[in-house]
């Protein structure tokens, strides 16, 4: 038996495959130690080479967490075909989660709104439209979107849809939110600061889930890692067959990006099972790593973060260092907090003890 060769899958399991997870858990590696050194690097240090190496590499950090949150969603559904609409008030909730932490993140303050007051700039400062948001409108929009379509044939068309056309429409969308108000703005992408908004990058969190259904034929291994490989390249070669366009807008960066983070896939699928391990749990606790390590680095509401008690003053092993750290304190945090969740709620799915204690009171019965 090869305790080393490569399980990745994307099918449903009854148990997460830590290869799916690896490659959420690489993401959140990048993306602490990405805000950690842009808070903290000195600009003596930034001049290094494999620093500025380093910088081109981090922007396939965001894509590559939409495309596996695509993906994912489409994984989790299996071959079933009531599947979605089985899980549409879950994937709601899950939704409006997102939203609300999204949001949450970016509250600049009490003492703040009052200064803006009731103006449009205030609301376009508390519903600034990041990651979050943007990860969280498109599982909406897409779950309600997959639970009304035929399994068979509506899924991938609406999936494929959704992948091309958002990129495509981006450039009209910017154009169409020009003088609406700031909050729609803010979501379109037309505003000032509004980092992910939902053209053009919910077209990453839609390609994952297209590639995801696609893919889900291929027997898992070597086979789907394979696959991955051949179409990330692919794609790479196709966006090579026109020029570069690295616009906030462009379909072609989208089309680039996507084929980076499939070559990431791959090589996580490839890899031996032991390397994805080391980084499933940091996958599984994503979000909440996420929503801990933003306050830490940049502060929130009137609470200043590492980047204003710090600043841009450390050196390359410090602010390495500081990162490193960050990231497993905040994976600490979040399995405590998970844990201390799931003694307050042991009916949760995946309660051992519940579920011994209902298996035992079964067996007793049929007795």
């Amino acid at each position: 038996m090869n305790r080393l060769g490569p399980q990745f899958t994307f099918q449903k399991q009854s148990h997460r495959h830590p290869g799916l997870d690896g490659a959420r858990g690489l993401a959140v590696l990048a993306m602490v130690l990405g805000h950690t050194l842009d808070a903290l690097l000195s600009p003596e240090a930034r001049q290094q080479p494999w620093v500025q190496h380093y910088w081109a590499f981090r922007g396939i950090t965001a894509p590559l967490f939409l495309l596996v949150s695509g993906w994912a969603v489409v994984a989790a559904l299996g071959t079933r075909p009531t599947a979605a609409r089985d899980v549409l008030g879950k994937r709601v909730r899950r939704s409006l989660l997102l939203l609300f932490l999204g949001y949450l993140l970016h509250w600049p303050g009490l003492a703040a709104v009052r200064a803006m007051g009731w103006t449009d700039t205030m609301l376009t400062r508390v519903l600034t439209f990041d990651a979050l948001q943007c990860i969280g409108l498109a599982l909406l929009s897409g779950s309600v979107l997959l639970a009304l379509v035929p399994a068979r044939w509506g899924r991938p068309l609406v999936l494929l849809t959704l992948a091309v056309g958002i990129p495509l429409a981006s450039a009209a969308a910017w154009r169409f939110g020009v003088g609406l108000p700031g909050p729609v703005q803010q979501l379109l992408g037309s505003a000032e600061g509004s980092r992910f908004p939902f053209f053009p990058w919910a077209g990453f969190f839609f390609a994952g889930a297209f590639a995801a259904y696609v893919l889900n034929l291929i027997k898992p291994g070597w086979p789907q890692g394979l696959a991955l490989l051949a179409v990330g390249f692919g794609l790479v070669g196709l966006t090579r067959l026109v020029e570069a366009d690295w616009a906030p807008t462009s379909a072609w960066m989208v089309a680039y990006r996507v084929a980076q983070g499939l070559l990431v896939l791959g090589a996580v699928n490839l890899a031996p099972t032991r390397v994805s391990r080391i980084l499933a749990p940091f996958g599984r606790m994503s979000l909440w790593i996420y929503v801990l390590h933003l306050p830490v680095v940049y502060g929130w509401a009137d609470i200043a973060g590492l980047a204003h008690r710090v600043g841009p003053r450390l050196g390359l092993p410090a602010a390495v260092g500081v990162g490193v750290g960050l990231l497993l304190v905040c994976a600490l945090v979040a399995r405590v907090g998970r844990w201390l969740l799931d003694q307050a709620r042991p009916w949760r799915a995946g309660s051992t003890t519940l579920e011994a204690s209902l298996s035992g009171s079964r067996v007793s019965q049929r007795i």
